[in-house]
């Protein structure tokens, strides 16, 4: 379990960074308001690696298998978006895959180290 938390510090972290990076670089290239629809995205990736993480850390001791509610959470946010005409849907889908960006980050970087 404790190289299961390094990985989570890790990807937390570099999401954490990813995000800060892109979200200036849109706030510089487009406007404020697209800026916050990626944060608003972007906080929700996070939520959701948080919650897929407390659910892989059940795994085996509470559960034997995933659940599927984390989906819920962008269901919900793109359905607001729809729904709320301050809230653009691509760029708040585009902030919930940073999380993704990451995944791809640490894959390749563990690709060059071995």
């Amino acid at each position: 379990m404790k190289e299961f938390y390094q990985l989570y510090q890790e990807l937390l972290v570099i999401t954490l960074v990813l995000t800060a990076v892109i979200f200036t670089a849109v706030w510089i290239a487009y406007s404020l308001n697209m800026a916050l629809n990626y944060l608003l995205g972007a906080c929700a990736g996070v939520l959701y690696l948080k919650m897929l993480a407390r659910d892989v850390e059940r795994l085996g001791t509470e559960k034997q298998q995933l659940s599927k509610t984390r989906l819920a959470l962008l269901v919900v946010l793109i359905l607001l978006a729809s729904r709320w005409n301050q809230l653009q849907i691509m760029p708040i889908f585009l902030g919930f895959l940073t999380y993704k960006a990451t995944l791809i980050i640490y894959v390749i970087r563990m690709a060059f180290v071995l």
